[in-house]
C-alpha cells in the first residue's frame, strides 16, 4: 500500500479513503499480503486527473463502479433514444494503438467526461465509431490527442444549440415523432453550411 500510494503521489490515508470509498477495486490477496498492479496505479492515476478537472468525488464513485462491475451501454453513454451513431467495442490495447502515446490520464479524463467512452464490462465502449475514426486520423496528422479532445468540447456546444435550433422549427408546424424522421434533413443543412463556411475560410487563408 505504501509503494502503491508513492508511486501515485498520494498519501497512504488517502489511498485508504479511496478504498473505503470503492473508487479502487481491492488488492489481490496472498495470505496476509496484499498485491497492488499496474491497473491500481492507473486507476488512482485517472482519479487525480478527474479531480483536477473539477470532478466530485460522488461522480468519480458512480464511473469506478461502471468499471469494476459493468453497465448497460445505454444507459452508460446515454443512448437510451434513437441514434445513428454506432458504438464501437475496444481493449485498452486496442485503444492505445489507435492514439498511440496519447492515451494518457488526462486525456482518458477528457473523453470520458465528454462521453466518448464508457464501459461494458471488462470492454472500453466508444460511443460513436465516425468520432473514433475521425479523432484518430487528426492525431496521425500529428494533431495532439488533447486538441481534438478539446475541439469535440467546443464543437458539441454549436452542435447542441443547432440541434435545438432544428428541433424549434420542427416542432412549430409537426408532431414530435417527426424529430427522428427528419433528421437527415438537418444533418444535410449542417453539413453543407460548414462546407461553404470552409469554403470561406479557405478564399481568406489565400
Amino acid at each position: 500500500m505504501e509503494e502503491l500510494a508513492r508511486l501515485a503521489g498520494i498519501t497512504v490515508r488517502t489511498l485508504r479513503f479511496y478504498r473505503e470509498r470503492k473508487l479502487i477495486p481491492p488488492p489481490r490477496r496472498q495470505g496476509r499480503i496484499a498485491w497492488y498492479d499496474d491497473h491500481h496505479l492507473a486507476r488512482l492515476r485517472t482519479i487525480s486527473a478527474l479531480l483536477e478537472r473539477g470532478h466530485t468525488l460522488n461522480g468519480i464513485a458512480e464511473l469506478a463502479e461502471a468499471f469494476d462491475h459493468g453497465r448497460d451501454v445505454a444507459d452508460l453513454l446515454g443512448m437510451d433514444t434513437p441514434t445513428e451513431e454506432t458504438p464501437v467495442r475496444l481493449t485498452p490495447e486496442d485503444l492505445a494503438d489507435r492514439f498511440a502515446g496519447e492515451v494518457t490520464p488526462e486525456n482518458l479524463a477528457a473523453a470520458l467526461d465528454l462521453g466518448y467512452l464508457g464501459t461494458d464490462g471488462e470492454e472500453i465502449v466508444h460511443i460513436s465509431r465516425r468520432l473514433l475514426d475521425v479523432s484518430s486520423a487528426l492525431v496521425r496528422e500529428g494533431i495532439p490527442l488533447a486538441d481534438v479532445l478539446e475541439a469535440g468540447r467546443r464543437v458539441r456546444a454549436h452542435a447542441d444549440a443547432l440541434a435545438e435550433l432544428f428541433a424549434d422549427v420542427i416542432l412549430r408546424h409537426a408532431p414530435e415523432e417527426d424529430l427522428q424522421r427528419l433528421r437527415p434533413l438537418a444533418q444535410s443543412v449542417v453539413a453543407a453550411e460548414l462546407s461553404l463556411a470552409l469554403d470561406r475560410r479557405l478564399r481568406k487563408q489565400g
